[in-house]
């Protein structure tokens, strides 16, 4: 056999992996729209994290989606202000507040976390809450690709809708609608100032804190939330950012 014919057995595999790797690649684009763009018209019955929770625990779950008119600008505002103030400017990463945390970590600070509404939203809908290391490695690999396509077919304003429908606000109640109800009797329409910030501060750790605590932590960090809705210019400010 020459070594001209011994050259094409190669030259064939390497096609073939380069058409393998281009028919993976594609699908994974389209894996991606299909569980991305549809949340523009659809809302979604549930999430990730509301399944496992009731698989783990064995409970039932509160949760009622609500849409963007129908939660308070105030609970807007305060979440906005308590968990991602550049969240009408970014395209799904702060990378400033990324480079403080890291940097503060190199001064001996533990790393604090630096998630986005978009990264939450991402990890909520789509994933899991696993311990190990490989676990949190995947994830964040996830999150982050997934953060991109949640950016890319959505606009701001459903990001912030379905963040607020879906965010875990105490154990088993997810969204503004079912927490509004659960601690205040109302709707998450008609919450006033003091019942949004007080929803506001408990994230990101809602089976710790309640917004019927009245801790000396609850009150300060209440009051700095209370501080930046005031800096960033109040409920008409949502409406100059296009919110």
């Amino acid at each position: 056999m020459s070594a001209k014919n011994q050259q094409r057995p190669s030259g064939g595999f390497r096609r073939k992996l380069l058409a393998t790797l281009f028919g993976m690649l594609l699908g994974l684009l389209l894996l991606s729209i299909a569980v991305t763009l549809p949340l523009r018209w659809v809302d979604p019955p549930t999430s990730a994290y509301m399944w496992l929770d009731a698989q783990r625990f064995q409970r039932d779950i509160q949760y009622r989606w609500r849409d963007y008119a129908e939660i308070s600008d105030e609970l807007k505002l305060a979440v906005i202000a308590a968990e991602d103030q550049r969240f009408p400017q970014h395209a799904g990463f702060d990378w400033s507040q990324i480079r403080a945390a890291v940097a503060q970590h190199q001064q001996g600070a533990a790393l604090r976390g630096a998630s986005t509404l978009s990264q939450q939203v991402a990890r909520n809908l789509y994933l899991w809450q696993g311990r190990s290391a490989v676990d949190k490695w995947l994830r964040k690999g996830l999150e982050a690709w997934l953060t991109f396509w949640l950016e890319l077919t959505l606009p701001k304003q459903r990001i912030l809708t379905i963040y607020l429908n879906i965010a875990e606000l105490a154990p088993a109640i997810y969204g503004a609608e079912a927490a509004s109800q659960h601690y205040f009797g109302r709707s998450a329409t008609s919450l006033n100032r003091e019942q949004a910030v007080a929803l506001a501060a408990v994230l990101p750790n809602p089976g710790i804190y309640s917004p019927l605590q009245v801790t000396d932590w609850q009150r300060q960090r209440r009051q700095w939330i209370k501080g930046q809705m005031q800096q960033l210019g109040g409920v008409d400010w949502l409406h100059s950012v296009g919110l």
